[in-house]
């Protein structure tokens, strides 16, 4: 009898101490607890180590990865199968047309709100995914199906996160959303043939314009070089008339001062001047065809003048 009590008092000595062990709670790396003692939250909220605390039924130890990155995928789906109709994640353009767009997005969970994510973790992913389909059906609904499908992947992120964020915030679900990235971005597989085609021929109009923009550079440059040339070939020969006037006149004030130094010694010096330039002028004259010799015109004993003046060019 007394053996039967001695080994029932051992029975229910490991029985406590396996129930008291039930308190003690490793957290591991990167992990906050939130613990719950008696349905109310206690303000510790410890980080990695070992947590002794009240056994199972008298508290609750909710551990939570800081440092995981949670994602969650919104939008259609390339491997869903083709029905023909109206597919999820197909989405409605301000200009009445569909697109498939599938996003992914990365969040973590706010160190300051540990408590709130806690309370709703097991639908975290789902409020995530509402949101954000509500935030992708609002900027796809505000555009052309033209900016949707050229613009999605640049500017939707950007557009997208802030939104994102503030809706979850007024959810007060304790996340962060880190990115959006857009993973497909494209018309209905029924016309994806026609706005192919669109597209190249957008991609072949933008081609040309930066032909004819770099064709319009092109010349615009080398006519500003042609119009430099052309200044410094003026300004040079502008130089180069300038220079020889000036010598000419000099040569000719000295020449002048010269006739009337040697007209005091010879009268009739300016007279042989006279008939010397006049030569010259009748010269270029009858080389001009403005004049003609006489001889040229006399037939037998008479003087034959048919035309007056004479032709230019004789």
């Amino acid at each position: 009898m007394r053996g039967r009590w001695i080994a029932a008092a051992v029975l229910a000595v490991l029985l406590i101490a396996t129930y008291l062990l039930t308190g003690l709670t490793q957290i591991r790396p990167g992990e906050r607890a939130v613990i719950r003692r008696f349905g109310r939250v206690l303000p510790e909220q410890p980080g990695p180590g070992l947590w002794f605390g009240l056994p199972w039924g008298m508290e609750r130890v909710d551990r939570v990865a800081m440092e995981k990155v949670r994602r969650v995928e919104v939008g259609y789906d390339p491997e869903e199968d083709d029905t023909g109709m109206l597919r999820t994640g197909q989405m409605l353009t301000g200009d009445h047309n569909l697109v498939d767009l599938h996003v992914v997005i990365n969040y973590t969970v706010k160190e300051d709100q540990l408590v709130e994510f806690v309370d709703m973790a097991d639908r975290a992913d789902d409020l995530v995914g509402r949101a954000a389909e509500t935030a992708l059906a609002e900027w796809v609904a505000g555009r052309t199906v033209d900016q949707v499908l050229i613009s999605a992947k640049g500017e939707l992120p950007r557009w997208f996160v802030p939104r994102l964020q503030e809706r979850l915030d007024w959810l007060n679900l304790g996340v962060h959303v880190q990115d959006v990235t857009v993973t497909y971005d494209l018309p209905p597989e029924q016309v994806k043939d026609a706005f192919d085609a669109v597209t190249r021929a957008q991609t072949e109009i933008l081609t040309n314009v930066n032909k004819a923009e770099q064709e319009r550079l092109s010349d615009l440059r080398a006519a500003e070089v042609y119009r430099d040339n052309a200044r410094r070939e003026s300004a040079a020969y502008a130089r180069k008339q300038r220079l020889q006037a000036r010598e000419e006149a000099s040569a000719f004030l000295a020449r002048m001062d010269q006739y009337h130094q040697l007209r005091i010694g010879n009268p009739a010096f300016l007279a042989g001047i006279w008939y010397e330039e006049m030569g010259k002028l009748y010269a270029r004259l009858k080389k001009d065809g403005r004049i003609d010799l006489l001889d040229h015109h006399l037939a037998g004993d008479e003087l034959n003048i048919t035309f007056f003046p004479p032709r230019p060019g004789k």
